[in-house]
């Protein structure tokens, strides 16, 4: 075979594996990337560079260009790197996937969280301002024996914020069940077509601007927001991206362009997953604000608030601009 019939034969793999080297080399070609399409690259790399291999010999045995040769000696000394280096440990992968990674599966979404944010967020302020105008429409969306359990737990007078009872350690196990639950609930309920998402979205934002508005109302908006000004830079946030999760999923089921619907939930799952699993890492951080520091009366406002405004800003910040330059293995 004649080199121009070769090269015209192998080119454009020649040029797919020279992209995909390229965005596994640099930090800042591989923050380019869509997600999951260099994981299906891996899948795929040990045959396509072995066939490298065969390609390389016969151009060696036929008397090939040297600049064809060097070219294709290039390409196996770099695929050499990538198949056969050390693989990051695995404390590592996670930390790496929580400061770089996680952060960018989040932005990659961003439609579906910015949706998520807003009905969450809308509800909750229409539920806040509705409350402290009409002050007896609390009990349309409460029964009595909530709206004086919340009561109770934000008075004044209370020694503990935010519960009644049990240790610090108790609360932050029942902190961690309760906010993962909400969080998988609201995931999964993305399979009802992203209807099931969207209603426990709406139903978490009423419930907490009811319970803001009539606590503000009256006069235990101090306590209230003293508990939860903390602890929600964490989990609120989660919420809202366990939300966009589900509605990702269910927008794979509705619309899965041109792949079969299977394939596209299979991969809406993939992300979801991924989302879930850092959610539920800030869920951990938010039980363990909740249960050791929200809930400690004798902080006074200005402490709470100043600490409350070093966590937002550090979430807000992480989620912006993690995994924008610097480099991270794959």
């Amino acid at each position: 075979m004649k080199q121009e019939q070769f090269v015209a034969r192998h080119q454009q793999e020649w040029h797919d594996l020279e992209q995909w080297l390229q965005h596994r080399a640099g930090a800042s070609r591989r923050r380019r990337r869509k997600p999951g399409a260099e994981e299906a690259g891996d899948v795929s790399f040990p045959q396509r560079y072995r066939r490298l291999c065969q390609q390389l010999a016969l151009a060696r045995e036929r008397g090939y260009s040297p600049q064809l040769v060097q070219r294709l000696q290039q390409l196996m000394q770099d695929g050499h790197g990538v198949l056969y280096r050390t693989p990051p440990t695995r404390w590592r992968r996670a930390l790496e996937f929580l400061v770089a990674d996680f952060p960018l599966l989040v932005r990659s979404q961003a439609r579906s969280m910015w949706a998520a944010l807003a009905m969450f967020a809308v509800p909750a302020l229409a539920c806040f301002v509705l409350v402290q105008v009409y002050p007896d429409s609390i009990h349309l969306l409460m029964d009595n024996s909530q709206i004086a359990e919340m009561e109770r737990m934000y008075d004044p007078s209370a020694e503990r914020l935010g519960r009644d009872s049990g240790t610090d350690w108790m609360m932050f196990g029942y902190y961690i069940m309760n906010n993962i639950g909400i969080a998988l609930r609201t995931f999964a309920s993305g399979l009802l077509a992203g209807l099931g998402t969207l209603l426990v979205l709406l139903f978490n934002g009423i419930t907490i601007g009811a319970v803001a508005g009539h606590l503000q109302h009256i006069g235990h908006g101090g306590p209230f927001w003293r508990f939860v000004v903390g602890h929600g830079a964490f989990e609120l946030t989660a919420i809202v991206i366990a939300g966009g999760a589900g509605l990702q999923l269910g927008m794979k089921l509705l619309a899965p362009g041109r792949r079969r619907r299977l394939d596209a939930l299979v991969e809406g799952g993939r992300i979801g997953a991924r989302l879930c699993l850092g959610a539920a890492f800030m869920l951990l951080l938010a039980a363990f604000v909740e249960a050791f520091w929200s809930s400690i009366a004798e902080i006074p406002a200005a402490v709470k608030f100043s600490v409350a405004g070093v966590l937002w800003a550090g979430v807000l910040l992480w989620l912006w601009r993690g995994g924008r330059g610097g480099s991270h293995a794959d």
